[in-house]
C-alpha cells in the first residue's frame, strides 16, 4: 500500500465517524411530535402530569388542580416579543371563560424570575401562572419555541396545539366546543 492510501485510510474513517456523529446529534436533539402526531390522527392523549412553583410564591400548581376545567396551557417567557403581543388576547379570553369553567394557565420558562413578574404587571395578566425555571417540563408536551399553547379538555387531554402566539380564530375553534362538552 502507498504511502497515500495509508493516511487517506485513517483520515476518511476519521471523516466518517464524525459524520455519523453529528447525524446521531441531529436526529437525536428532534423535539417529540407525538402529541402532534396523536392530534393529526384525531386522538386525544391523557396531559402528561405538571407540578410547578407557583409565579410570585404560594407553593405549587398542578394541571390535576383544574381537573374538570378546559385549560389553555400557554408556555411564554418575558424576553419572547410574540408572547408580549399575544398576552391581551389570552388575559380576555381568561375573563371569556372563567365564568364557563375554563382557565387560561401560564408557564413561565427559562426566565428571570423579576422580569417574569414586570412582564405580568406590565401587561396586567391575572390568571394563573407557574413558573418553569429551568424548561425542565417543555419535553413533556414537545415544546420548542415561545410562546406555545396546549388546549386541554374537561378530562385532561390535549385537544389542541399552537406552535407560536395564538389568535382569535385559534381559539374561538379549539376553546369554545369544549367548553360545552361535558366531562
Amino acid at each position: 500500500m502507498s504511502r497515500r492510501a495509508s493516511t487517506a485510510l485513517p483520515v476518511i474513517a476519521l471523516l466518517a465517524a464524525l459524520i455519523a456523529l453529528l447525524a446521531y446529534g441531529v436526529t437525536s436533539r428532534q423535539p417529540d411530535r407525538a402529541v402532534d402526531e396523536a392530534l393529526a390522527d384525531g386522538e386525544r392523549q391523557p396531559a402528561p402530569s405538571l407540578t410547578l412553583p407557583r409565579l410570585g410564591g404560594g407553593g405549587s400548581g398542578s394541571l390535576s388542580d383544574y381537573r374538570g376545567e378546559v385549560v389553555v396551557l400557554n408556555y411564554w417567557a418575558s424576553w419572547c416579543d410574540p408572547c408580549r403581543e399575544e398576552s391581551p388576547l389570552l388575559q380576555r379570553w381568561h375573563r371569556r371563560i372563567a365564568s364557563r369553567g375554563g382557565t387560561v394557565l401560564g408557564v413561565d420558562t427559562l426566565d428571570v424570575l423579576s422580569d417574569a413578574q414586570a412582564f405580568i404587571r406590565e401587561t396586567g395578566l391575572t390568571y394563573p401562572m407557574l413558573r418553569d425555571r429551568d424548561g425542565g417540563t417543555q419535553s413533556k408536551f414537545g415544546v420548542v419555541g415561545y410562546p406555545e399553547t396546549i388546549v386541554l379538555d374537561r378530562r385532561g387531554r390535549i385537544a389542541a396545539l399552537r406552535r407560536g402566539p395564538v389568535d382569535d380564530e385559534f381559539l374561538t375553534q379549539t376553546v369554545s366546543p369544549l367548553l360545552e362538552e361535558r366531562s
